[in-house]
């Protein structure tokens, strides 16, 4: 019997460590991570953001809310989280309301994709800033996804407005040579 209790103490022992420990790691497993939210700053401020050239700016102008869209994308990088958060619905909101009010002048295929693309890129962004465990590298690469559909868009009106003025010129030096 002496033989015994030395063992039977063993395997209590064992028991209850295995079953404090098993509580200890439910517990940690529950705690919530609290985020506390600093004033880190996203996005490069050195982006490079196409400028609007002068033709498609007046047709910009007349693009109701893409002036207020081009100001808060430009105003995006170097934000904290807070600023994000704001930005992010206030571009999703400007750019479902340029998706469905384009002008004639700007309507075509090639634009109205690059604006399916910001759209879309808002809309990730927004989801990015507003999850509650913040990665920093995908809200990262979530701001340059952006910068880098906006800079298509940018580019895209730049070159209709270039392509317009090559074709008139044409048009114009046939009806020259007529």
């Amino acid at each position: 019997m002496r033989k015994l209790l030395p063992s039977t103490v063993l395997i209590v022992f064992m028991s209850c460590f295995v079953i404090v420990s098993c509580k200890k790691a439910s517990k940690d497993s529950q705690e919530i991570e609290i985020v506390e939210l600093g004033n880190d700053i996203y996005g490069t401020k050195s982006s490079i953001i196409p400028v609007i050239s002068e033709k498609a700016k007046i047709y910009g102008v007349q693009w109701l809310g893409f002036e207020d869209f081009e100001i808060e994308f430009r105003s995006l990088n170097g934000s904290t989280l807070e600023q994000l958060r704001t930005k992010s619905e206030r571009l999703v909101q400007y750019s479902d309301s340029l998706t469905k009010k384009i002008p004639d002048t700007l309507n075509s295929i090639s634009i109205s994709s690059r604006l399916v693309v910001v759209r879309t890129r808002g809309n990730l962004l927004f989801q990015e800033v507003h999850k509650s465990r913040l990665d920093s590298l995908r809200l990262e690469n979530a701001i340059d996804e952006m910068n880098v559909a906006v800079t298509h868009l940018i580019l895209q009106l730049n070159e209709k407005f270039e392509k317009d003025e090559i074709d008139l010129q044409r048009k114009e030096a046939d009806d020259n040579d007529l």
